[in-house]
C-alpha cells in the first residue's frame, strides 16, 4: 500500500481479503503513487498490484486501486463504493519474463483519468476504440478495448458499498465491429465456448479472432439473428444540412466519416430491421434514425430525426464505403450522402493516414 497516508483503508482492505481467495499468501508487485491524485499527485490511481497466474496459461494479472473509496466514504450513494468499479488487466506472459511490463499499468492509470476527468464509468459490456496500438509503439493488431466483468473476482460488499472488478481486454478493430454490429457479451461467450480467449488475456501477439471461420460464421450468425444492441454512438464526424429554396422542395445532406461507413451500415441494418432505433451523436449535435413506411425528416431541438423505409436503409448502406464523395440517395427525394475523408493522426498530431 502506498505510504502517502496513515488513513484507515477499509476499502482497500476489503480488495486484498478479495484477491486473497485467488492468490492465497503471494505477495504481489505493487506499483502506487507517490502522492494521491486527491492530494495533487498526477496518478488517479493509488497504486496497481500485480499478481503471477499460471491458469490457463501463465500471465500477469494487474488489479487497480483508487476508483472506489479506499479510505473513508465521501460520496452519497451508499450502494457503490466510489465509482463502482477498480479495473483489472491479465497480460500473457512471455517466456523468462520476470518484471510485469509497465505499459499496462499507465494504461490503466489513463482508463481512471478518464473516468475522474468525464464523470463516465465504464460498464460490463463497454468497448472504445484505442485509434492505435493499446501498447504504444507496438507491433500488435489490438487497437480497442472491452470491459467485462473479472471471471475470477466476483463483485464485493464493502463498508463503502459495492465493487465490481472490471476486466479490460485488449481487441482488435474488426473484433470491435462484431460487438457494435451484434453485442459484447454474445462475442465473448462464444469466444470462450470456443477456448479462444482464455480468460479474456490479452496477447499482443495474436490475431484478429475473426479469423477463425467457425467463430466468424457464429458471430454472423448472431448478429443477423438477433440485431445490435449498439442503440447509441458517438462519432467524430457527423453533420446534417437541410436546404430549402423558394418553389423547391428542400434538399438534405448527411455527412459520415470514411473511417466509420462500414461499421455504421452494419449497425443501421441491426437496428433498424429489428425494429430499433440508432443515434448518432457529435459535439451536441444528434441524428436518431428510425424505420418507418415513408422518408420522412424531423427537425428537433438536438438536431434530426431521419425515418427511413426499408429500400432507404438498404441504399444508404450499400452507399457506406469508405470512398470519399457526394451521392444522392435515390429512393429518398432530396436527400444525398457525403462521405468525408477521415485523417488518423499520432499522439503529436501528425496525420498517418487518410481514409477516403
Amino acid at each position: 500500500m502506498s505510504d502517502v497516508t496513515e488513513e484507515k483503508a477499509i476499502g482497500w482492505d476489503a480488495i486484498d481479503a478479495q484477491l486473497q481467495k485467488v492468490y492465497g499468501d503471494q505477495k504481489p508487485k505493487h506499483y502506487g503513487s507517490l502522492i494521491s491524485y486527491r492530494l495533487g499527485g498526477d496518478h488517479p490511481l493509488d497504486g496497481v498490484s500485480v499478481y503471477e497466474n499460471d491458469e490457463p496459461i501463465p500471465h500477469w494479472h494487474y488489479v487497480s486501486y483508487g476508483l472506489t473509496e479506499l479510505y473513508e466514504k465521501e460520496s452519497e450513494n451508499k450502494e457503490l463504493s466510489g465509482y463502482g468499479f477498480e479495473l483489472t488487466f491479465r497480460l500473457k506472459k512471455e517466456t523468462g519474463e520476470t518484471e510485469p511490463p509497465m505499459w499496462v499499468i499507465s494504461l490503466l492509470q489513463n482508463l481512471a483519468r478518464y473516468v475522474m476527468s468525464t464523470g463516465n464509468v465504464f460498464r460490463n459490456g463497454d468497448y472504445m476504440n484505442a485509434n492505435g496500438p493499446i501498447c504504444e509503439g507496438a507491433d500488435t493488431e489490438l487497437k480497442a478495448l472491452s470491459f467485462t466483468e473479472d471471471e475470477q473476482l466476483q463483485t464485493i460488499s464493502t463498508a463503502h458499498g459495492e465493487v465490481m472488478f472490471l476486466q479490460v481486454i485488449g481487441i482488435t478493430e474488426d473484433e470491435l465491429e462484431a460487438m457494435q454490429c451484434w453485442n459484447t457479451s454474445g462475442v465473448w461467450q462464444t469466444a470462450q465456448e470456443m477456448n479462444l480467449l482464455p480468460n479474456g488475456m490479452t496477447d499482443l501477439s495474436r490475431a484478429s479472432l475473426l479469423q477463425n471461420e467457425a467463430f466468424n460464421r457464429r458471430i454472423t450468425e448472431g448478429a443477423e439473428r438477433e440485431g445490435s444492441s449498439t442503440g447509441f454512438l458517438y462519432v467524430d464526424q457527423l453533420d446534417f444540412t437541410l436546404s430549402k429554396k423558394l418553389f423547391r422542395s428542400a434538399s438534405y445532406t448527411l455527412t459520415i466519416g470514411a473511417q466509420q461507413t462500414k461499421m455504421l451500415g452494419l449497425i443501421l441494418k441491426g437496428r433498424l430491421l429489428k425494429g430499433e432505433s440508432l443515434t448518432l451523436a457529435a459535439k451536441g449535435f444528434v441524428i436518431v434514425f428510425t424505420l418507418s413506411h415513408v422518408f420522412e425528416v424531423k427537425p428537433t431541438e438536438a438536431g434530426y430525426i431521419l425515418m427511413l423505409t426499408e429500400e432507404n436503409i438498404e441504399e444508404l448502406v450499400g452507399l457506406w464505403k469508405p470512398k470519399a464523395g457526394t451521392y444522392p440517395l435515390q429512393s429518398a427525394k432530396g436527400m444525398s450522402m457525403l462521405i468525408a475523408p477521415t485523417h488518423l493522426r499520432d499522439s503529436s498530431g501528425n496525420v498517418v493516414e487518410v481514409i477516403g
